[in-house]
């Protein structure tokens, strides 16, 4: 298995050819569905925002096999996605795990309409993932961001991104001794819906 940060730079080169919009280089064919049916080996690990306009496939040019993909709305971290984050790392020796965020988040304008205009009677599963969320937003509401739609949107999706990632590196044990170990990487991104680029901004190491 590739190293974090070889795995980092192929997904670079892979946004840049989707932003770009070049000739993809993503194997999708029935030669490659054909190679994987006895095994996989992703190469990283995408947690991300359910929302369809981010499918982390396409965004980073990747083809069948190249990422293990978890998509949640608002991309919270709940058991269920530690989980899957653990059985990827330790069942394929995934090296790179990315928190994905995107510009304009559901989820994070969701979280800000609750906290702004309470609702009573909000769904109880979609107040699941509002309250994860909450811890992220709701700081910001005590600063001059709450009078700024903009920028409190951008500043808390970059803030619910760093949570998440925050919460896969300390809320697991597994994961945990693999950092420390076995140089899992755990980074925080974010995708714009207006030019398609992805930005790593969280937990880089140095140079990246």
């Amino acid at each position: 298995m590739i190293s974090a940060r070889e795995a980092l730079a192929l997904l670079r080169e892979g946004n840049r050819r989707f932003v770009a919009d070049r000739e993809r280089g993503a194997r999708v064919g029935a030669t490659r569905r054909n190679e994987l049916t006895e095994r996989q080996e992703p190469f990283a690990i995408v947690l991300g925002c359910s929302d369809s306009r981010v499918p982390a496939e396409i965004v980073f040019d990747q083809g069948l096999g190249d990422l293990f993909v978890i998509r949640v709305a608002g991309n919270i971290v709940a058991p269920s996605q530690i989980g899957s984050v653990e059985f990827a790392a330790e069942q394929f020796h995934t090296r790179l795990v990315v928190v994905l965020g995107h510009s304009g988040c559901g989820a994070i304008l969701a979280t800000i309409d609750q906290l702004k205009r309470p609702v009573e009677k909000q769904p109880r599963n979609l107040r699941a993932i509002v309250d994860r969320v909450r811890p992220s937003v709701e700081p910001l509401l005590a600063t001059p961001l709450r009078d700024d739609h903009q920028a409190l949107v951008s500043n808390a999706v970059r803030a619910n991104v760093r949570a998440s990632a925050s919460n896969l590196r300390h809320g697991s044990d597994i994961l945990e001794q693999l950092i420390e170990r076995d140089d899992l990487l755990v980074v925080g991104a974010e995708y714009s819906l207006e030019t398609g680029v992805v930005e790593f901004f969280e937990g880089l190491p140095a140079g990246q």
